[in-house]
């Protein structure tokens, strides 16, 4: 039987074979031009970071942390059902593509080898860590998404994914891929809630998950780079003037508890994600911004490790999942009629009230109604 998406409206059920040390085990055992001042990158508390724009993304870039960023990759790959994307395109129609803060490079070159009729994938990112062998459609660049984009054709698609931390005002980088993307384009949001519970109450507040997330939290706020925009998203593509939004909700396992394979499998790489990856989330932001010092990190991270091996404790996060389409007046009957088509049977709202909520359109208001409500 095919592998199907667990629904976030149902109870997460936990493993209770105990004699299942998976997690332990796993946890053990576990094309960019640029100029030469890209490459002199900083280092500070043991780990590298980014030179262009210093300070703008407080994370390492480093070879652990890009070890991390690609399991990050397959997780949210394993809980989309081993897919790239979930808004209603086909790359192979010679789609441009844009992959925003594209990190190790991953996403544009799995999303190139599946998908050799797209016509350009391009990624951006603040470090040139991308590999340099990638498929022929498959390009780079070195950018500050933040700042005034410059591309001069627009895009068919935009992908920002895992950027919590990172963008300083979401609502003007929303506008921006709304400006930059086709009329019918397409836009996908995709990001954790970054706070951590439990459904059964197995995690508790004085939790260390808990305090580490929180304090990334507060750093984070104190910076002006929300660690949860994730909540926020649909209000601003809302403003931004996209269409056809459809907001999906998946649950993101901590630990290899879940007794469903699939969210095993997920929760076990997240648990991994935690433990390698707690250095990165701590060591400047809880430091240089929250004041704390070596010592007590360390602890925090010591202590954050060995909850997320435990198994008397069952987080989880909530990851949001949320496509825009543009639409202008000039929107063609065809397109709104192909969104109508595929959103139907899901959450299908956004014309009403649109800035194409004008008389000469309600014929087709009521066709693609129609249109959703029987597909």
């Amino acid at each position: 039987m095919a592998d199907t998406i667990v629904s976030a409206e149902a109870i997460v059920e936990v493993d209770t074979n105990e004699g299942d040390s998976t997690l332990g085990d796993d946890i053990s055992t576990s094309s960019t031009s640029v100029v030469s001042s890209v490459l002199q990158y900083e280092w500070k508390h043991g780990r590298r970071y980014h030179s262009y724009h210093a300070g703008t993304y407080n994370f390492p870039n480093d070879e652990r942390e890009q070890d991390r960023l690609d399991m990050i990759h397959h997780v949210f790959y394993r809980l989309l059902q081993d897919r790239l994307f979930l808004a209603p395109i086909d790359p192979n129609h010679g789609l441009r593509v844009l992959d925003i803060g594209t990190g190790t490079g991953v996403w544009p070159v799995d999303l190139g080898d599946q998908f050799p009729g797209a016509s350009l994938i391009l990624g951006n990112d603040l470090s040139p860590i991308q590999p340099r062998f990638v498929p022929p459609n498959v390009k780079f660049i070195i950018d500050d998404v933040e700042q005034q984009w410059t591309e001069s054709q627009p895009f068919d698609y935009t992908h920002c994914r895992y950027m919590a931390g990172s963008i300083r005002n979401w609502s003007r980088l929303i506008q921006q891929c709304f400006e930059n993307l086709k009329p019918g384009g397409w836009l996908e949001l995709q990001e954790s809630a970054n706070t951590l519970y439990s459904e059964d109450n197995s995690l508790k507040p004085d939790n260390a998950m808990v305090k580490m997330m929180d304090g990334l939290m507060e750093a984070c706020e104190k910076i002006g780079r929300t660690m949860n925009p994730a909540p926020s998203m649909k209000g601003w593509v809302e403003a931004a003037g996209f269409v056809n939004i459809n907001q999906r909700r998946f649950k993101l396992p901590i630990g290899g508890w879940p007794k469903d394979p699939r969210l095993k499998e997920i929760g076990i790489f997240m648990g991994i994600n935690f433990v390698e990856g707690v250095e990165a989330f701590t060591v400047a932001l809880f430091k240089d911004v929250l004041g704390w010092t070596q010592d007590e990190v360390q602890v925090l991270n010591a202590k954050v490790r060995e909850s997320v091996r435990r198994r008397d404790a069952h987080p989880l996060f909530d990851f949001l999942r949320l496509p825009g389409q543009k639409m202008t007046l000039h929107g063609s009957y065809t397109s709104l009629l192909q969104g109508a088509l595929t959103l139907g049977g899901q959450e299908w709202h956004g014309l009403v009230g649109s800035r194409i909520c004008m008389p000469r359109f309600w014929p087709l208001y009521w066709v693609a109604g129609e249109a959703a409500a029987h597909y």
